[in-house]
């Protein structure tokens, strides 16, 4: 066998130590896929804001904020968005300035040198949940919630996996040991997570009358931070469709024009007379 492995080397050269370098990478990556082999991959969900010529559903992205601030607020935060950007998304200017006002902020300081709080204006960013990270991890055993205003960017499969998330809570599987205080999740990589199980049936009484599901609270939560990280997604193919629209008209004119310049020209006859 090495003596056939040294007559190929000696024959091919370059060429047989490319198949192996090759052969090498492709039995990496198949450990690589071995190894991540506990995770389940979400499947693709057919959501309705996703369409080249559809929007988001401002119904649905006023039941998901209701869903952050009563669920999700209490760990984890928005640190992206403010309260005046909501207006007309989610809620009215009024109901915004009356929630702002809620909350007492940090601000500062004043003429004598020192902090005060005052009630939020629509200009604040939504408060957090802890005033810094130390007492976020102090909090919840050493583990940070991360900021959510990019978590549908900061996800492969985005939406689809944080609602596969939301919803994938499960018993573990016999043989699947468990640390005290990690729970199991088969979407999430390694299947143990820090983080309990955050629906519940019922969990949210929806202003609309909804019925708040586990499925219906993920759906309208996952729809409004994707809401949080594109939020000019509507406008974007709003002005997409007016650039197609002009390309098209100036498309047509375009060919029209070069056929109304040219007819002269390719429907002459000429004649040549001795």
């Amino acid at each position: 066998m090495a003596t056939r492995l040294r007559s190929v080397l000696s024959k091919h050269g370059n060429k047989a130590a490319a198949a192996a370098a090759a052969a090498t990478t492709f039995t990496a990556a198949s450990a690589v896929t071995f190894l991540s082999g506990d995770v389940v991959h979400p499947l693709h969900l057919p959501w309705d804001h996703t369409g080249f010529l559809s929007s988001y559903d401002c119904a649905s992205l006023r039941r998901g904020f209701q869903v952050y601030r009563q669920v999700c607020a209490t760990c984890h935060s928005l640190e992206r968005i403010h309260y005046r950007e909501l207006v007309g998304v989610t809620h009215s200017t009024e109901e915004l300035v009356a929630m702002a006002s809620e909350v007492e902020v940090v601000d500062g300081p004043n003429d004598e040198g020192e902090m005060f709080e005052r009630p939020g204006k629509l200009t604040d960013a939504l408060p957090k949940p802890y005033p810094n990270e130390e007492a976020g991890r102090a909090a919840n055993g050493g583990a940070l919630p991360p900021d959510l205003s990019l978590m549908v960017k900061a996800r492969h499969a985005g939406q689809d996996y944080l609602f596969s998330l939301l919803t994938g809570y499960c018993e573990a599987p016999a043989g699947k040991p468990m640390m005290p205080g990690l729970y199991y999740n088969p979407y999430f990589p390694g299947g143990a997570i820090a983080m309990p199980p955050p629906l519940n049936d019922g969990g949210v009484d929806y202003e609309d009358g909804t019925p708040a599901t586990i499925s219906q609270q993920a759906k309208d939560v996952v729809q409004f931070l994707n809401w949080c990280a594109e939020p000019e997604a509507d406008e974007r193919k709003k002005s997409a469709a007016q650039y197609m629209l002009v390309l098209g008209f100036t498309a047509l004119m375009t060919g029209y024009y070069k056929r109304f310049k040219w007819s002269p020209y390719k429907t002459r006859s000429i004649t040549y007379i001795k």
